[in-house]
């Protein structure tokens, strides 16, 4: 499981032109779900995700999480961060999980973060979308679980 973690201080997501999810300032994760991905790895990229300190503290150093500075958490489906790109000059798409299972799993992420934490917003599993942000430093990072 990967996400791609943008420090922003405004994202939103629209499908067939409408607003599905929008946020000030926090996190905007980009989540690709791989073949063999469990829970486990669901659930502790949730916790890296809430935790991972790139907001400034008092004397500008990255040292706040996300639940520190009581942010927001954006999280949108994007299966391309899973693609394979050692090779050629087009991705493969076969380290990915199947539609299906990937929708699963992605819906039991969410469900964990809306648990775990009260300002979560999302896109649309699988659906064409388009995503505005203004990233914050910039500052963005690709994390693995």
């Amino acid at each position: 499981m990967k996400g791609v973690i943008q420090r922003v201080s405004e994202a939103s997501v629209e499908v067939d032109g409408f607003l599905v999810g929008a946020i000030d300032r926090g996190i905007l994760l980009l989540l690709g779900v791989e073949s063999g991905d469990s829970r486990q790895e669901a659930d502790r990229l949730l916790k890296k995700v809430l935790s991972y300190r790139i907001f400034d503290d008092e004397s500008g150093k990255m040292n706040l999480s996300l639940t520190d500075v009581a942010g927001a958490l954006l999280i949108v489906s994007q299966f391309t961060i899973v693609a394979d790109t050692k090779k050629g000059l087009r991705p493969g798409f076969s380290l990915g999980m199947a539609p299906g299972d990937g929708l699963k799993l992605y819906d039991y992420f969410v469900a964990q973060a809306k648990r775990a934490y009260p300002k979560i917003e999302t896109g649309c599993y699988g659906s064409d979308m388009r995503v505005s942000l203004v990233n914050d430093g910039p500052v963005t990072f690709l994390l693995e679980c």
